[in-house]
């Protein structure tokens, strides 16, 4: 469940910033200990439970802080406090350069050196941020220091918006994961190491109009060691649950020989040009994919409503919690007002 990850929502208020000119703007080569300036409304907080929090579960926080009577700061993040590892090719695309936005699995802000080859033949630049791994809260640090890194490093530099991308690996993986599927107007691709999740049973699947966007815009491209058997397993079950989502357009490069470990060189460069090569879902085949999403989503809906009707709370609040993982935002705005109605029943 996602709800472990919302409890320490930091509690102090802090202002948005911008900056009013950035020095760093334009530098290429191998950046270390960078620093950004600039607030996003996509890192808010609010921003962050609508997109990556289940209705119920942002319904469940909302109460939770109005019962504690604190105020939920409107950025989590600090960006004074923050560092960045940053690496720019020198020589900029026609289009302007790719993006991928790296979530690690360790605390170091670091760039492959291994990779530095690929991201100048493919002109992608490359950020991360500093204590972003797996040990760090996901929706108070990794998931806004991630988004925050994409808006300033998109401020800095030319960039083509349709070659962002987010990616990691291991646990840094699975973020991204989360961040593809909530942020699609943000992120065109996402880049899955050794680490994915089931949508719809550990991520929440976003509000329609983001789940749509994502089913039409977004490459996800799996790229898993053929030893790392745990993690193989876990990008099958991960690329069933987007094919249940009406998500076609995913890709699994394969890695011979190789372990639950960082790619090579080559590895990635292979990853990042499947990532430019976006391929629509059949419009006949999307439809009809949604289609029988609705129903069977309608049909549940309509079950618990009956299950209130009838008085039966307990079994209404066990359907409408399995609604809430399995269609998250879909679900919504109908199951957070039939939960709002079982609201201080016993």
């Amino acid at each position: 469940m996602i709800w472990r990850y919302l409890l320490p929502l930091s509690m102090l208020l802090m202002p948005l910033t911008a900056a009013a000119g950035d020095p760093a703007a334009g530098r290429t080569g191998l950046l270390s200990d960078v620093t950004f300036t600039q607030y996003s409304t996509y890192a808010s907080s609010a921003e962050l439970a609508r997109r990556l929090v289940s209705p119920l579960n942002a319904l469940r926080l909302q109460q939770q802080a109005e019962a504690s009577h604190v105020s939920v700061s409107e950025q989590p993040i600090d960006l004074a406090r923050e560092r960045f590892a940053l690496y720019v090719p020198a020589h900029e695309p026609p289009d302007g350069y790719a993006l991928l936005v790296f979530v690690p699995p360790w605390s170091q802000a670091e760039v492959p050196p291994r990779w530095i080859p690929a991201l100048d033949r493919l002109g992608v630049i490359l950020v991360s941020a500093a204590q972003s791994g797996n040990d760090a809260n996901v929706l108070d640090r990794r998931d806004p220091l991630a988004l925050l890194a994409a808006h300033n490093v998109i401020s800095r530099y030319h960039v083509d918006p349709s070659r962002v991308y987010v990616g990691g690996f291991s646990g840094g993986s699975r973020v991204a994961l989360r961040l593809a599927l909530g942020y699609p107007d943000l992120f065109h691709g996402a880049l899955l190491e050794a680490g994915s999740d089931v949508i719809g049973e550990q991520v929440p699947v976003p509000p329609r109009d983001l789940l749509y966007r994502f089913q039409e815009a977004t490459r996800v491209v799996y790229l898993t060691g053929q030893r790392d058997a745990f993690h193989e397993d876990a990008d099958k079950q991960s690329r069933r649950s987007l094919q249940a989502c009406c998500v076609f357009d995913v890709d699994n490069e394969p890695r011979p020989w190789a372990g639950h470990e960082l790619a090579d060189g080559a590895s990635l460069e292979r990853a990042l040009k499947s990532l430019a090569v976006h391929r629509p879902a059949e419009p006949g085949k999307l439809a009809s994919c949604r289609a029988t999403m609705d129903s069977l989503l309608s049909q549940q809906l309509d079950q618990a409503q009956g299950l209130i009707a009838n008085g039966a709370t307990g079994p209404a609040r066990q359907l409408l919690d399995q609604i809430d993982t399995r269609y998250g935002g879909l679900a919504a705005p109908r199951s957070v007002e039939l939960a709002q109605r079982l609201s201080g029943v016993p």
